[in-house]
Parts: structure tokens; C-alpha cells; sequence
């Protein structure tokens, strides 16, 4: 893929400044610091803006004006991982997409064990209201403060529970997708059986934001806990620990 020319970054910028508003689109450098490295500080690049849709309408007209303009995007949640995926390059040409404005819980279904969320929302505010209904939400890892759940599917998050209830992936019942072109895939089934042709949304689990942009979740509740017990356990060989997990 060629490179986008200054005159369609500079262009792609107004468009993009006007279809968002003064608080969805950044190009000043103050503004862009904490989008432009990984949280280990190993990584830095540059970007032509940051960009904070509030809507996944917002979001897809936004992917349009890439897609027109040729300028690549770098989707980018908590930013909280550890492999430099959500840092642009140096080149200076993508746009950071970042979904943190998208934080709503639209719907949560205690007697269907389902919760919609929007991608930016926090893993930890999802666990919360799950819990405030009395169920869990089973996905848990030491960012939880900061994550969002969106980057939690494209990297198809594991955790602190994925030896009992499985990554991301096994937690996830439908997607809503902005794809490339910036149209929009809703597949945000709340049945947690569906036969209903191809399983769409693993396409876009674990896929990093490569092949579209995940805008909102419907996901598995599970009954909380009514007690739970921790134990500090010692093995005299590591050999031993699979028949522990096996009890």
C-alpha cells in the first residue's frame, strides 16, 4: 500500500476535525503524547491524529474517510498491552482510533446471562455492573482498571479465569464491526446458541483491528459466586500441578 500524500492527510485532517468536533479529533502534539507509545515505554511512533468517535456511527463515517483518503489506522483501547500492537509507526501517516468515548452498557439481561456492551468501556466497570445484577462477568487480568473491553477481544484476552471459563473468545455471543470500507456488521446476538450460518464475530476476535473495528460485545454472564476461597498451595515438583488442577 502507497503511502498517503500530504494533500490527503491535510484534507483527511479537516474532514475528519469536522465529522467529529473539537472533542473527537487531535492533532497537536500535547494532545496525541499518550497515544503515540506502549505502556512499557519500549515504543513510539508518530501519527496524523487521534481520534475519539463517540458512536459507531460516528466510528464507521470516520473508517469511510480513510478508506477515501488512503490513511492508515491504528485502533488502539486501554492501551495497556505489553507487545507495542496499538503503536503507530514512524512514519506519521495513520490515525490513532481510539474508542474510549463509546463506554455505554446499552443493555444487560440477568435472566438471559447477557450484557451489550460498547467497546470502550472498561473491563472492570463490566465486571461491576454484572455483579450489581448479581452475576459475573468472568474476564479478569491486572489492567481491568484500565482496559477496554474492544481491546480485550482484538487480542483475545486470556486473564486470571481462562484456565476455568476460557479466553475472550469463549465469553463473546455477537460483535458490532465497523469494517474497512466503513460499513457496519451488526452481529450482536444475545442467543447463546446460534446456528444461523457462519460464526462471523471469530474473525474479528484476536485479530488486533486488522480486519475491522470492533465498536460493541453482547457477552456471556455467568452466576456470581456465593463464596470463594483462596489457598497458597506448594508443589514439590511442577510435575504435580496439572493433577492439582484436575481436583
Amino acid at each position: 500500500m502507497s503511502r498517503p500524500s500530504t494533500a490527503a492527510i491535510a484534507t483527511f485532517q479537516l474532514a475528519a476535525a469536522q465529522l467529529l468536533g473539537p472533542k473527537g479529533f487531535f492533532t497537536d502534539p500535547v494532545d496525541l503524547q499518550s497515544a503515540l507509545g506502549d505502556w512499557r515505554g519500549l515504543y513510539r511512533g508518530k501519527a496524523c491524529g487521534l481520534a475519539l468517535p463517540d458512536s459507531s456511527a460516528a466510528c464507521a463515517a470516520l473508517i469511510k474517510l480513510t478508506a477515501q483518503y488512503g490513511i492508515p489506522v491504528v485502533p488502539q483501547g486501554g492501551n495497556t498491552g505489553l507487545s507495542g500492537a496499538a503503536t503507530p509507526d514512524e512514519s506519521g501517516d495513520a490515525v490513532v482510533v481510539n474508542l474510549r468515548r463509546m463506554n455505554r452498557i446499552r443493555v444487560l439481561d440477568a435472566a438471559n446471562d447477557t450484557i451489550i456492551a460498547e467497546a470502550g468501556c472498561i473491563l472492570a466497570d463490566i465486571q461491576a455492573a454484572a455483579a450489581a445484577a448479581g452475576r459475573l462477568f468472568p474476564l479478569s487480568l491486572t489492567a481491568e482498571g484500565s482496559c477496554q473491553i474492544g481491546g480485550n477481544l482484538s487480542t483475545n484476552a486470556g486473564g486470571l479465569n481462562v484456565l476455568k471459563f476460557g479466553n475472550a473468545r469463549a465469553l463473546t455471543l455477537g460483535l458490532e464491526v465497523v469494517l474497512p470500507d466503513g460499513s457496519l456488521l451488526d452481529n450482536l446476538t444475545i442467543l447463546h446458541k446460534d446456528n444461523s450460518g457462519y460464526d462471523l464475530k471469530q474473525l474479528f476476535i484476536g485479530a488486533e483491528g486488522t480486519l475491522g473495528l470492533i465498536t460493541a460485545a453482547s457477552l456471556k454472564l455467568l452466576p456470581a459466586f456465593k463464596s470463594r476461597a483462596t489457598a497458597l498451595v506448594a508443589l514439590p515438583a511442577l510435575e504435580m500441578a496439572p493433577a492439582l488442577l484436575a481436583r
